[in-house]
């Protein structure tokens, strides 16, 4: 359930950029005015409101939370399909990002109590695979709904929004809160005591900077797939592409997720640096793989670089994940996700699609808008690099703070 909830999340979190190059149309926006509305407008209050839901979620019922959570979500992004300018549809974009701070702090909380630390990464992995599965039905839906001939975006959004509201009382009606697996003495030990460990261990800010390099770049790469197949390839169907894509996030970005988490916990059994340096590894094989498609004038190439990035980023969700629970006082494990989630959002998902966007829209005047576009996302080749090195020094911390935390209990 934790998973089917994580879906919608990402349904609700990407459509704004599958849908771009018909809402660019409809309500004449620029790229940068695109790149507000998938980024910094939903990231902001998203990783602020998820610190205060975080304090709640380590007291008081997450399933509750959830469920209000998912309501509020999805109720904003069916409104958004009622948006009749550029403001309205920002607002609505804001709304979707208070409801979904609630959404995986608690969840990943319940997560850390039901399984054990050697089996967090593939648990993880798991619920991570709401992230593919979130975006094959998000383009699955637009493809459906806009093959008819007479929809549009709006349509879509309401079409992906109303179902979440379903689900919710559905959540609320199955799903039991899991017991806390705290001792006497961590329960009565003060939160913010437990923070400034937390805060104070050097591989949870690895994995924290590591994926949120990467994640900057990625949020930028599906938040403007769809602008750059169109503009490339505007011969090929429209319909057709939602498809494709719709296919290759739910099997061959699934698999990669799945992945990441089942390699991590064998690997980590051994070697706990394995955790961070699985990442830099699959990354190494697909960012110039990325940065070869964003070349290529073959439509196939340019799908098979595209998707063998999707495939190699996907193996960090449940290493990282995984690490920001285990690396974490029991007593604050949603604060961390929180905490975690703050950094990574405000900066990747706030910055990565709104940094394109900006980008793209001061090259387009000399370059035109391909060749604009083009030229913003070489630009992502650095935070990708630096991704890389990071996970590999902490790969090479890790092992200390994994024993560290464990000497506490």
């Amino acid at each position: 359930m934790l998973t089917l909830v994580y879906a919608f999340n990402f349904i609700d979190r990407q459509i704004i950029g599958i849908l771009s190059p018909f809402i660019k149309q409809d309500l004449g926006l620029d790229d940068a005015q695109l790149g507000y509305l998938k980024g910094i407008y939903f990231a902001v209050l998203y990783t602020v409101m998820g610190i205060p839901v975080a304090w709640l979620a380590d007291r008081y019922s997450r399933v509750n939370i959830i469920t209000l959570s998912l309501t509020l979500w999805s109720g904003f992004t069916a409104l958004s399909g009622m948006a009749g300018n550029y403001l309205q549809l920002a607002l609505c974009r804001i709304g979707v990002g208070i409801g979904e701070a609630g959404g995986t702090p608690p969840a990943h909380s319940m997560i850390a109590d039901l399984f054990a630390p050697k089996e967090r990464a593939t648990a993880m992995a798991l619920y991570a695979l709401g992230i593919p599965f979130g975006i094959m039905l998000a383009y699955l839906a637009s493809a459906f709904v806009l093959s008819g001939g007479q929809a549009n975006w709006r349509s879509v959004m309401i079409a992906v929004g109303l179902p979440g509201i379903l689900l919710a009382i559905v959540l609320k009606l199955t799903v039991k809160e899991p017991v806390r697996q705290q001792t006497e003495q961590e329960r009565q030990r003060p939160m913010l005591d437990s923070i400034v460990e937390l805060l104070k261990t050097p591989s949870w800010w690895g994995m924290v900077l590591g994926i949120t390099l990467s994640s900057f770049a990625n949020y930028a790469v599906v938040g403007w797939q769809m602008d750059y197949f169109v503009r490339r390839f505007s011969e090929v169907d429209i319909v057709w592409l939602l498809v494709v894509f719709g296919v290759i996030n739910g099997t061959l970005y699934a698999i990669g997720v799945w992945a990441g988490g089942v390699i991590a916990d064998k690997w980590g059994r051994s070697n706990p640096g394995a955790y961070a340096r699985l990442p830099a590894l699959a990354l190494c094989v697909g960012v110039p793989a990325f940065l070869l498609a964003i070349h290529s004038e073959s439509l196939w190439l340019a799908i098979a670089g595209f998707t063998l990035l999707q495939v190699t980023s996907g193996t960090y969700f449940g290493p990282c994940f995984a690490m920001a629970q285990t690396l974490s006082p029991a007593n604050c494990r949603a604060m961390s996700t929180a905490l975690f989630f703050f950094v990574l959002n405000l900066i990747a998902l706030g910055g990565g699609p709104t940094f394109v966007g900006v980008l793209s829209e001061h090259y387009t005047a000399s370059l035109g808008e391909l060749e604009g576009l083009i030229a913003a996302l070489d630009w992502l080749a650095i935070p990708f690099v630096l991704s890389i090195l990071v996970f590999g020094w902490t790969s090479l911390r890790l092992p200390q703070d994994l024993a560290k935390r464990q000497a506490h209990g």
